[in-house]
């Protein structure tokens, strides 16, 4: 099947936007809504696409995003699944502030991200502490804070992940 896919996410201001990706569950249980989050061990989840999701290679396709539509950042909060559901609320239900941190441009990576939020959610605390990171960086932000993330990612990427299947 197709390599890459798109998943509506959330952008600025809540604008609805096509994210990019490439494919790591098996095509025919392709999951473009992302309604049913992606667990441990997940029968749906291709070899490849296990390497990809832990290394954060999935998310390369975004760098299109950035170049050609420029509704990506780099640097920025994580763009999340527009039916992003924690035990059937919807996040911005779930967690006080969240629509603050649509404020501005979603980016690839973040200041969440490289302080070991990322991967998936799938409990409160994850998405709180996410939701917490994103809006003190968007208080915070600077070029030099962009610039300390970027720096950080790859590392982050190769730390191990235990919040990332």
């Amino acid at each position: 099947g197709p390599v890459l896919f798109r998943q509506k996410r959330f952008g600025f201001n809540n604008e609805r936007i096509d994210v990019f990706k490439f494919r790591s569950l098996y095509h025919d249980q392709a999951d473009p809504t992302a309604a049913r989050v992606v667990t441990k061990n997940d029968s749906r989840v291709t070899r490849v696409g296990r390497f990809i999701r832990k290394t954060s290679l999935d998310e390369l396709p975004q760098l299109f995003n950035v170049v050609f539509k420029s509704n990506l950042s780099l640097v920025g909060p994580r763009p999340h699944a527009v039916q992003g559901k924690l035990q059937s609320r919807l996040f911005d239900e779930a967690v006080d502030g969240y629509f603050a941190r649509h404020r501005v441009k979603p980016g690839i990576t973040g200041w969440a991200q490289i302080n070991g939020w990322r991967g998936e959610i799938d409990n409160e605390e994850k998405i709180q502490k996410r939701v917490e990171f994103d809006l003190y960086y968007i208080e915070n932000w600077s070029v030099l804070f962009d610039l300390y993330i970027l720096l950080k990612t790859p590392l982050a990427l190769l730390t191990k992940n235990e919040n990332a299947y």
